[in-house]
């Protein structure tokens, strides 16, 4: 299936969000993810079902002062 992950395309096996974070080795529950522009807590991404055409954008917070 090819999707846009942070804005590159990417063809993936995965057809949940979980599955793709475990496929393109994100780890951590503290990431924040969307899907088609939508928020997706981590506790609904092994529900989230992804389809081609579809965007991923995972994002980690960052430290800073």
């Amino acid at each position: 299936m090819k999707l846009t992950v942070n804005g590159k395309d990417q063809d993936v096996a995965a057809t949940t969000l979980a599955a793709l974070l475990a496929e393109l080795e994100y780890e951590g529950r503290w990431l924040a993810t969307a899907h088609n522009g939508e928020l997706v807590r981590a506790a609904e991404r092994n529900d989230c079902r992804l389809a081609d055409g579809d965007r991923i954008e995972v994002l980690s917070p960052m430290q800073g002062g």
